[in-house]
C-alpha cells in the first residue's frame, strides 16, 4: 500500500489500521522481534501518534482480542433458554474461530513466540479469560461466582483444544475444529453429568441417619 493511502486509512480508523498492520506484519515477519516503530511505518503513523493509542505490542492484542470479542457478539442473537448450553457454546465458540479465521497465520507465529516469554504467556491467559467470560455470557451463561469460574476453567480447556485442531485445519469448513470442538463439548458435557450423579448420591448419602449408614450399629 502507498505511504498517502496508509496515511489516510490511519487516519480514519488509527486503532483498526494499527491492528490490522500489527497482524500482517506478525503473519509476514513473527512477532518477537516487531517494534513499535515498525508497526507505526506500516500503519502510516508515527510512532509519536502511535504510542498514545496502544503504548505497547501488548496493548495491541489486548485490542484485537476486544475487537474479536465484539465481532462474535454482533455475528449472534440472543440465546434461546430452550437451546441445550452445549449447542449455545458451540455455536458462540465457532463464531469465534470464523471471526478470527483471516489471522490466523499471524496468531501461529504470535503464539509461537509468545511461548517463550513467561510474561507474556501470562498476560496472553488475562486476555484469553477475558474473552471466554464474554463467551459465556453470550452463550447465556453466567461468568461470575465460583460457580463462574468453574465454568471459566472447563470453557478455557476446551477451546485450547478446538483452538488447536483450528490452527491445523486447512478446510474451508472449519470441519476438523467442528468435530474437535464438538467431542470436548461432549466429554465436558459426560463429565459434569458424573459429577451430578456423584453430587446426588452423596447428598442421599448424607441425609441417611447414623445408625442406618454404619453396619453393626444396630
Amino acid at each position: 500500500m502507498a505511504k498517502k493511502a496508509r496515511a489516510a486509512k490511519a487516519k480514519s480508523d488509527p486503532e483498526k489500521t494499527v491492528i490490522e498492520a500489527a497482524m500482517a506484519l506478525a503473519r509476514e515477519r513473527g512477532w518477537r522481534d516487531l517494534t513499535l516503530a515498525d508497526i507505526a511505518a506500516e500503519a502510516g503513523m508515527t510512532l509519536s501518534a502511535l504510542y498514545p493509542l496502544y503504548p505497547s505490542k501488548g496493548a495491541i492484542l489486548t485490542a484485537f482480542a476486544r475487537r474479536i470479542d465484539a465481532t462474535v457478539l454482533a455475528g449472534g442473537g440472543d440465546a434461546g433458554p430452550d437451546e441445550p448450553a452445549r449447542d449455545r457454546l458451540f455455536d458462540v465458540l465457532m463464531r469465534r474461530f470464523d471471526a478470527l479465521q483471516p489471522y490466523r497465520p499471524a496468531l501461529a507465529n504470535i503464539a509461537q513466540d509468545l511461548a517463550c516469554d513467561p510474561l507474556e504467556i501470562c498476560c496472553g491467559a488475562k486476555r484469553l479469560r477475558r474473552s471466554l467470560a464474554v463467551m459465556l455470557e453470550a452463550a447465556g451463561l453466567s461468568a461470575g461466582g465460583c460457580r463462574g469460574r468453574t465454568r471459566l476453567a472447563g470453557l478455557k480447556a476446551i477451546y485450547l483444544i478446538a483452538l488447536g485442531a483450528w490452527f491445523r485445519d486447512e478446510s474451508e469448513d472449519l470441519g476438523k475444529t467442528m468435530v474437535a470442538l464438538d467431542k470436548a463439548l461432549a466429554r465436558a458435557d459426560s463429565l459434569l453429568a458424573r459429577l451430578s450423579r456423584c453430587r446426588t448420591a452423596f447428598c442421599r448419602f448424607g441425609r441417611i441417619p447414623r445408625e442406618q449408614a454404619e453396619p453393626g450399629s444396630s
